[in-house]
């Protein structure tokens, strides 16, 4: 335990020092918890080591050695690797432990995460987030949870430090589903976004005067306006990759399948990321093929 105050904090393992795992760690490291990470890739791990933060070796020493033990991974594969492998955070779990799954998997990954660590007497809610690595930075991501209610108070004032807002959502898997309702809207629209681009474009509308126009009107969300400036300045910084992207409508057509839901718009839209992702050495790499440029590179690469 850490002091501050009157109020005692718990230890924390960080699995997963990624695009967003690192800036959160970060900012729970400047809140004065006392932290230890683990990244499958050791270099990424060690840069938050130089903030301040303990390095651990696998995600058992790690479990092992913290109260609270949270993860944000890529996918069901990069959960099942370090949370039930032979050196998985499971396998160093005790009776204080408790865990925050923060990644974007399927329901029913976190489902069989919530089960295995109940098992083993260790709550557990999954609390998957709405928002970037600029949201992260200021504390204002959006964060839904699913799991025991009780337990998710317990945590609240952890998930207080990275989002503005958390909502409970229900049973475990409730929160990674509503990611997914919310992951629906955002790819769906970034593709019309691309699309309603490149036709202006093509129809020899000026693209300066396209982009005026498109934000003043009232049809783009926030999130959409903020990409016709990377348009206008032919930059796009990689705050959600393509692959992630092509990963979640995987996750949403396949939960979509499972209930029964109907989903014509968002199958289509995932055939468009299909065709953008080209496989390369590293599998998740998604590459924009020469006649997507100017609307596919909105989630660049």
């Amino acid at each position: 335990m850490s002091m501050e105050g009157d109020h005692l904090k718990p230890s924390i393992g960080f699995i997963g020092m990624g695009h967003m795992g690192s800036h959160m760690a970060l900012r729970l490291l400047d809140a004065g918890y006392q932290l230890t990470v683990y990244d499958r890739t050791k270099e990424k791990a060690q840069q938050v080591g130089q903030r301040g933060a303990q390095v651990a070796q696998t995600p058992k020493d790690l479990a092992a050695n913290c109260q609270v033990v949270m993860a944000c991974v890529t996918n069901n594969e990069a959960q099942q690797d370090v949370m039930f492998g032979a050196d998985g955070a499971l396998a160093g779990v005790h009776g204080g432990s408790m865990i925050i799954d923060l990644s974007t998997v399927s329901p029913d990954a976190s489902r069989r995460l919530y089960q295995a660590a109940k098992e083993q007497g260790v709550p557990m809610i999954d609390a998957a987030v709405s928002g970037s690595v600029p949201q992260v930075e200021q504390g204002s991501l959006v964060i839904f949870v699913g799991g025991e209610h009780k337990t998710y108070q317990q945590c609240k004032p952890i998930l207080d430090v990275l989002g503005k807002n958390s909502y409970y959502m229900g049973a475990s898997g409730m929160g990674t589903t509503m990611k997914l309702v919310v992951n629906t809207l955002l790819g769906l629209g970034m593709q019309a976004l691309a699309e309603a681009m490149a036709l202006g474009e093509k129809a020899g509308l000026e693209k300066g005067l396209l982009l005026d126009v498109l934000g003043q009107t009232a049809v783009l969300t926030p999130g959409q306006k903020s990409k016709l400036e990377n348009v206008r300045r032919e930059e796009y910084p990689t705050n959600f990759a393509l692959s992630l992207m092509h990963k979640d409508f995987s996750l949403v057509l396949s939960q979509a399948y499972d209930v029964s839901v109907s989903m014509p718009a968002t199958a289509a839209a995932q055939q468009m990321y299909t065709a953008a992702c080209r496989p390369q050495r590293l599998p998740n790499k998604c590459i924009p093929l020469p006649w997507q440029k100017g609307w596919m590179r909105i989630f660049p690469s």
